[in-house]
């Protein structure tokens, strides 16, 4: 599906009376899912372990 698509698929989804800002954060949310999307595919993912790991070592390195 290409980008215009999915805008359109999700324009015909809201309600008449939806506001723009409503469509705003519904495109931001479409775009948002997407790159995460994007990132999954291309490997740039943490496992929850690893996660789990970073935020501890920032918590100790912004305690100093």
């Amino acid at each position: 599906m290409t980008p215009k698509q999915a805008v359109l698929e999700l324009l015909d989804r809201l309600p008449e009376d939806c506001t723009l800002e409503e469509i705003q954060y519904r495109l931001y949310l479409l775009q948002a899912v997407e790159r995460g999307r994007q990132d999954v595919l291309e490997g740039r993912t943490l496992s929850h372990e690893d996660f789990v790991r970073e935020l501890k070592a920032r918590r100790l390195r912004g305690a100093k």
